[in-house]
């Protein structure tokens, strides 16, 4: 059983932090190409997304932060997942978002995506988050700006124009004085 403090409920949707029980939605998820192919390392095989929801659990007891299963707030049906992760580039601390197709274009992407960033900051007390998105990942870039994260880098990765955003945490007066 996860820590209550570590779920998270807007207008719509419930965030859990995920857990053994969401093996098989994670599995479904993470191996189909209309979800995942353009998430980082791409669709999983069922032995990675094993290896990866172990990682979460663990990050969660360690850090208080990592992957949320997105389910409806009232149907408990699990849309997708959204969370924080270190970045294997060394670029920093991750919004990840990735929800099924079938529910996307209704603003659910941009709400558990903003209540992670929320999170990220206010509880888990981080000064940045960054996003990674291809340059050609329209819909991911608009939930990042409606999130008010802000692009501020460039690379390519396998010949592909990635794009980096970031939000910063505003620092109160209190923190601000010396």
């Amino acid at each position: 059983m996860s820590n209550p403090a570590w779920c998270v409920a807007t207008a719509r949707l419930r965030l859990e932090p995920v857990g053994w029980g969401d093996l098989a939605d994670l599995v479904a998820l993470k191996t189909d190409p209309r979800a995942f192919a353009m998430m980082l390392g791409g669709v999983r095989t069922r032995e990675r997304v094993v290896e990866e929801l172990a990682e979460d659990v663990a990050a969660w007891g360690a850090l208080g932060f990592g992957i949320w299963a997105v389910r409806g707030l009232h149907t408990g049906n699990f849309l997708g997942m959204t969370g924080l992760a270190e970045r294997p580039d060394q670029r920093g601390i991750a919004l990840r978002f990735a929800l099924w197709p079938e529910v996307r274009g209704a603003g659910l992407a941009r709400e558990a995506a903003g209540a992670a960033l929320r999170y990220g900051h206010g509880q888990a007390g981080l000064g940045r988050i960054v996003a990674v998105a291809r340059a050609d990942n329209f819909a991911s870039r608009t939930v990042l700006g409606a999130i008010g994260m802000v692009e501020c880098e460039e690379f390519v990765r396998d010949a592909v124009p990635m794009l980096v955003y970031e939000s910063v945490a505003e620092r109160s007066d209190a923190q601000g004085q010396g």
